[in-house]
Parts: C-alpha cells; structure tokens; sequence
C-alpha cells in the first residue's frame, strides 16, 4: 500500500522501513506539509463532532489539566422512537474553545474514510494495529500532565502550534498491565521545543511526555496521534496458552495437589509447544487470522463494482505453487488459478483496482476475481465516501473514483 503519510514520516525521520519503530526519539519535518489538511483539519474535526453519535471517553474536554464532567459538553436528544442518542453539544464546545480547552477525540478511523486508510496504511507499514486520537487546543490551554504510553506514538502536527517535553523512560519496556506501576518520571528530558504544521515526532513506548499551550497567548493547536501497539513475549504466551488448547493433556485437571511427574509432564508439553511455535509464527498467524476489518459490499444488488479495494489490517499472504495461487488474509484461505497473478497482485495491493481498466490490461476476468475476494471480506467495494480517503492521499495509476454511488 502506497501512501503519502507512510513516505512523508520516513523521510521526515531519516527512516528506510518500520526497523526503527519503538526502539528511538525521532522528530522531523514533512516533505509536503500540505498532506496535514489533506488528513484533517480543525473545521472539519468539529462538523464530524456534530454529525455523530459520541459519548465519553471517546469524546472528551480538558480545562487547565483536568477531564470536565460530560454533561458540560454532550447531550441527550430524544429520537422520534423515544430513546436518548448522545450528540455533542457544539455551542458548549464553541464556548469552551473559545476561552481555552482540549478537544480529545479517540479512535476516528472507523468515523472517517481519510484517517481509516491512513491507519491501515501505517498497519501495513509497521505490522502491528494502529488507531489514531485527535487533540484540538485552543488559547493557552493545557493537555494532560506528563505520562508515558503502553503503544509507540506517531504524532502528526496537522495545525498552529504545540509546545512538548519528551523524557526517557523509567521503567524497560513498561505495559499497561505490569508487575509493577511505573509512576515516576524520568529526570531526562530529551527534547523540548515546539511543534508546528507539518511537523512529526516519533515517542517509544515507555517514554515520558506532556503537551500544552500554556503561554503561547491566542491561537490553536491540532494534532494527530497515531497509536501502535507492537506485540510482545507476553502476546506471544497468551498465544502458545491459546494453542496449547488442542493438547489434551494440558486440558486435564491439575487436581489439589499436583505431583511433580505431573509439572515435567506439564513442562514438557508446554516447551514441546514453545519449540514448535516461534515468535515468527506467532505474527505471521495473527497477520492471517486477523478479521477486524470494516467493509461495504452490496455483493452486486445495486450493480457490478466497478472498483474494489483490499481492505484487510495487514498485507495478505500469497503463495504461489505451480499453477496455483493461496491467499490467506482476513481469516480466509482463497485458491486461484496462476494466471490470475497478473490482476491478483493490484487488486490487493491496498490502492483501489479499476476492475475494467486492470481486465483491459490484463485479460485476466477481474469482476469474478473481484467478487470472490469481496464475498471473503478481503476486498470492499470502493464507494463514493470510501474513495475520499485515497484520493490525493496515495500515489497510484488505478483511479480511486466512486463505483456506486
């Protein structure tokens, strides 16, 4: 998947590749700073706001540090069917705005198309699930006071002005659920200094970090934060636990007393699995299996697609033997013919397939391609709103226009 965001941070950070993701503080600077209002800007982060259903924590307001109470900012309106939906109250937010808060929206992906293909552009970039939160600041205000994160943080300046502390970390490799708490803050600060539009910063997990435009007088700040949260030992255990399940003997009852013939037995299994399963698998199985995707397919009710896009978290797998093609992705496993490599290779490259323009170019009978991949949840079909989040945002020659909208 070609995408402007993913070239943009690499170059911004010296980078060739995700290798450096979590283990180094980077900064730097986009080579196209206009990609920030391609991604979003502060105007069309509040007319999202007001066109959707929202409740807290996802949607949530600061003042000088401190969470408000959600009712100083959303409300209940009662539908003609006499249930409560939960909007946000946007005179309360324009009010607070204007003398000085944090606009914190999390998760947006699944809100809007641009910021979605964004997202599983840097998933399949990275390999590992990315969500991403929006923070809009007004006047002097102030965020949260300095924290770490459990995730690698990407952050995107994508508007005005933010100052930022970075410190190291306290605590190797600190998670959220953790043998011990890691409250104390790093006396080493790393980096601080301002960010402005066009600017990225790269902070590993673990490391300490606060924001805030306290002192910077009139004006605003809005930045993205792109979460990645890569997987480690830990995971790798809860998934031999998982696959230790179609062992019989570890699905025995352990008893009162376990005997010590019972824990070698035990051991035994149990490293019988860590030798047969490595890390390796362990990621290569979640990329396959994974099938939290999120899709539209009319399975051709309204009309054949006339473009489709991959739509899968991570890259699907192929493997090619002899005359046969195995995709694996999305939890499926999909067997076409070899001849069908041609067109099979863009159509689920992650940029939208013109399935007429890519038939013409290589004879290959496309909308029977495409139709088996979007029936298997792989590929979706690339509708008018779904378009918008590649236009202008990856470099590609299949058109990324509306199919049928």
């Amino acid at each position: 998947m070609d995408h402007r965001l993913v070239h943009g941070i690499e170059h911004a950070f010296g980078w060739a590749g995700p290798d450096r993701l979590g283990r180094e503080f980077a900064r730097g600077t986009l080579p196209d700073p206009e990609l920030c209002a391609r991604l979003l800007t502060p105007a069309r982060l509040l007319d999202l706001i007001s066109r959707r259903e929202l409740h807290n924590p996802q949607l949530r307001m600061l003042r000088n540090g401190a969470d408000l109470h959600p009712r100083e900012y959303l409300a209940q309106h009662p539908s003609s069917r006499g249930h409560r939906i939960s909007m946000a109250a946007m005179p309360r937010i324009g009010h607070y705005l204007e003398q000085g808060a944090t606009l914190v929206l999390d998760d947006l992906a699944p809100l809007d198309a641009t910021l979605e293909v964004a997202c599983r552009a840097l998933s399949w970039w990275s390999g590992e699930h990315t969500r991403v939160n929006m923070y809009l600041t007004t006047q002097e205000a102030s965020g949260w006071g300095i924290h770490w994160d459990s995730h690698d943080v990407l952050v995107v300046q994508l508007d005005g002005t933010k100052s930022w502390e970075v410190r190291g970390p306290t605590r190797p490799a600190p998670m959220e659920r953790d043998a011990e708490p890691n409250l104390e803050p790093s006396g080493e600060i790393v980096w601080s200094g301002t960010l402005r539009t066009g600017d990225v910063m790269h902070i590993p997990r673990g490391w300490w970090h606060q924001a805030t435009r306290t002192g910077r007088g009139n004006g605003h700040s809005l930045h993205a934060t792109f979460g990645l949260t890569q997987r480690t030992g830990v995971d790798y255990l809860a998934w031999i636990a998982d696959q230790a399940r179609a062992t019989g003997e570890l699905r025995v009852d352990l008893g009162q007393r376990p005997d010590t013939d019972q824990h070698q037995r035990l051991a035994a299994v149990a490293a019988d699995l860590l030798h047969r399963r490595s890390p390796a698998d362990f990621l290569a199985t979640r990329h396959r299996e994974d099938t939290r995707t999120r899709h539209t397919t009319a399975f051709g009710i309204f009309g054949p697609p006339r473009a489709v896009v991959c739509v899968t978290n991570f890259p699907p797998e192929l493997t090619v033997d002899d005359d046969i093609v195995t995709v694996q992705a999305a939890g499926k496993k999909i067997t076409v013919p070899a001849v069908a490599l041609p067109a099979l290779r863009p159509l689920l490259s992650g940029n939208p397939a013109d399935l007429a323009d890519l038939a013409s170019h290589t004879g290959v009978d496309t909308a029977a391609l495409a139709a088996a991949f979007t029936g298997a949840g792989v590929c979706a079909d690339l509708t008018a709103d779904l378009a918008t989040g590649y236009d202008g945002t990856t470099t590609t020659s299949q058109p990324a226009t509306a199919v049928n909208a």
